[in-house]
């Protein structure tokens, strides 16, 4: 007991003092808990502590994660992010095995060998990349979820990754091996094994159906039943007996655990205990995940590093930036956009904890020697170690290069209009000097404190701050305007801002700037009814130009620009209609066939029209 007492106290001492020193300097809770393992280090190994076992009995806060995640997505939701499931993460799991397993070869390794190194450090760290979303509240962010996609996708891969590693065996080596059976959690006996394949196949899927049908049919009248009781302690004592029976079915069929508790997770999403689940699991993820960081930080063995730290410090960096590379790819690819490709890259540019398990039963089934894992188990425990730092180059560099924003603080805003603007750069600047001509006041919003400073020496008022937060515009009197022209930038802020408004203050009129086509699908299914493309005006005046340049005057000109306007804007609403939030339009099916078949109907009318223009054109 004593010995128990010492490492629980230890444990809890150096969590509170290193996070919160952390969070101060701004490293982040995640550094401060890998940096509080390292510090405990000698003390866990002075006690006889197995880091090993704790840490494989700290990873459930990665199957409590996934469950409150799961709880996070309905299924359609799910089921909307299936291309980028496959896009995204299988895309990277793929891409970055092959050419990782590319660089192993060229190190020497045998073709096996450089297979699974691929394959071991293709995978991310669940763990530390959740945990950082959440805690900077960019899940929501299209980078984030990228970057959830490429983590569901991998923990999925894990499972035909255990089934390939045994296939790779060396000869060389089988009479090397110690014993190692890549137990740990995910590798180790099941029910499955032994049975035929179409079987072992069955009893999976069954295993997953039932997980489906506990979340539907027996969760939700335990827990009525439970909450009848009034009984607090019994409500978390029935939600921890859940996630751990569905981890403990997952793990002897030979499922992932955490991949069974995201399930559960997503089934439970429509239930009406969802929000009590979640707070209910949520001490115990957090505890369990920072004793894992914990126990990362504390099993870096460095004597070895001592030995061999150069060759470390290498793979490691090598590691990273070719895992950044091939994801910054991956982003641009799939149209990632700035700052999100820039998280969806530096964020899961580690090595993860799942692999820690793989090298261990690589080792187990002779397809890596002891002294090359040795320095496997270091580089991911180092390239874990500087995810906090790549996070923090993402927050001190990325992010003001693409808002423009610095250390100021928002200012105050000390009077109310009817008109709010935000954003004041080419676009929203014309409207607010449209509106003062006109003689009405514009409250104005701008996260350029350069540019702001700029505009007050001609006399221009505009106030420095972030519109997309709720708290801004409240006190910009959102609750009171009329009409918000929404002026920004990016993307993502602007779905953002016009998201909030919409669900929040329907009654106010929502002027809102589309970058191109398809945000104006987009902001048209979130609920904006007033959408101006950004250079479609000027496009469309460009045409007309040509038509002067082509022998027509001006009036048949402009009536001709005013044709193609309406059949446009005819168009487009029926296009919104098919449109589907997170399904590029070159892959939705429906809005292919609704374009043909409105230029099959449009066309035809829209040349007629021009036609007419023309010939009384020609006859004035």
């Amino acid at each position: 007991m004593g010995d128990f007492l010492i490492l629980a106290f230890s444990l809890l001492v150096a969590g509170v003092v290193a996070v919160p020193l952390a969070t101060r300097f701004g490293l982040g809770t995640v550094l401060g808990y890998l940096l509080a393992g390292m510090a405990l280090s000698p003390l866990l190994s002075f006690l006889n502590v197995n880091v090993e076992q704790m840490q494989q009995f700290a990873e459930f806060g990665v199957v409590m994660m996934l469950f409150v995640i799961g709880l996070e997505l309905e299924p359609k939701r799910l089921w909307e992010m299936r291309r980028r499931l496959v896009a995204f993460g299988g895309g990277q799991v793929l891409l970055t095995t092959v050419v990782l397993a590319g660089i192993g070869l060229l190190a020497g390794n045998a073709w096996q060998t450089a297979l699974a190194i691929g394959m071991i450090l293709a995978l991310s760290s669940t763990a530390i990349v959740l945990q950082t979303l959440e805690e900077k509240k960019l899940m929501r962010t299209q980078g984030g979820e990228a970057s959830f996609s490429v983590l569901l996708v991998q923990d999925v891969a894990v499972i035909p990754m255990l089934a390939l590693l045994p296939l790779l065996a060396l000869p060389e080596l089988a009479g090397a091996v110690h014993g190692a059976d890549g137990s740990h959690g995910h590798g180790g006996a099941s029910l499955v094994e032994g049975l035929p394949a179409w079987l072992g196949a069955i009893v999976t899927l069954g295993s997953v159906g039932l997980v489906v049908l506990i979340g539907v049919y027996l969760t939700r009248p335990l827990f009525r039943m439970i909450a009848g009781l009034k009984l607090r302690e019994m409500f978390t004592a029935a939600a921890l007996m859940i996630v751990i029976g569905i981890a403990l079915l997952m793990t002897l069929v030979g499922l992932s655990p955490a991949l069974g508790a995201f399930i559960a997770g997503v089934v439970l999403a429509n239930s009406e205990f969802r929000h009590e689940l979640e707070a209910d699991i949520d001490p115990f993820k957090s505890l369990l995940l920072g004793l894992f960081f914990i126990t990362v930080g504390a099993g870096i063995d460095f004597v070895l590093v001592q030995s061999i730290w150069g060759d470390v410090l290498f793979w490691t960096a090598v590691v990273i930036a070719t895992k950044m590379a091939v994801l910054f790819g991956i982003g641009k690819a799939f149209h990632l956009m700035g700052q999100d490709r820039w998280l969806f890259s530096l964020g899961l540019a580690q090595a993860g904890e799942f692999g820690f398990v793989l090298v261990s039963f690589a080792v187990g089934n002779a397809v890596l020697g002891e002294e090359l894992a040795s320095l496997l188990l270091l580089v991911i425990a180092f390239s874990m170690l500087v995810t906090p730092l790549l996070f923090i180059f993402y927050d001190q560099v990325v992010v003001p290069r693409y808002t423009g924003g610095d250390e100021r603080e928002p200012d105050t805003i000390d009077e109310s209009n009817d008109i709010i603007i935000a954003g004041r750069g080419r676009v929203g600047g014309i409207v607010d000097r449209m509106l003062n001509a006109a003689g009405y006041q514009a409250t104005v919003i701008d996260y350029d404190s350069r540019h702001i400073s700029n505009m007050e020496k001609f006399g221009t008022k505009a106030y420095f701050g972030d519109a997309t937060r709720p708290d801004l515009l409240a006190s910009a009197g959102i609750a009171h305007a009329k009409i918000l022209v929404v002026a920004l930038d990016e993307k993502e802020q602007i779905d953002k801002i016009v998201t909030h408004v919409h669900q929040n203050y329907p009654e106010v009129h929502i002027v809102a700037r589309a970058i191109d086509r398809d945000h104006v699908f987009k902001l048209w299914a979130i609920g904006c009814r007033d959408i101006i493309r950004e250079t479609y005006d000027g496009s469309v005046r460009i045409g007309r130009s040509v038509f002067e340049a082509l022998g027509h005057d001006r009036q048949a000109a402009q009536a001709m620009a005013d044709a193609f306007e309406e059949a446009d804007r005819s168009t487009m609403i029926e296009f919104a209609s098919v449109y589907k939030i997170d399904v590029p339009s070159w892959d939705n099916e429906e809005l292919i066939e609704k374009v043909k078949e409105m230029r099959k109907e449009w066309d035809p009318k829209l040349r007629d029209m021009m036609d007419t223009i023309m010939d009384r054109g020609r006859g004035r």
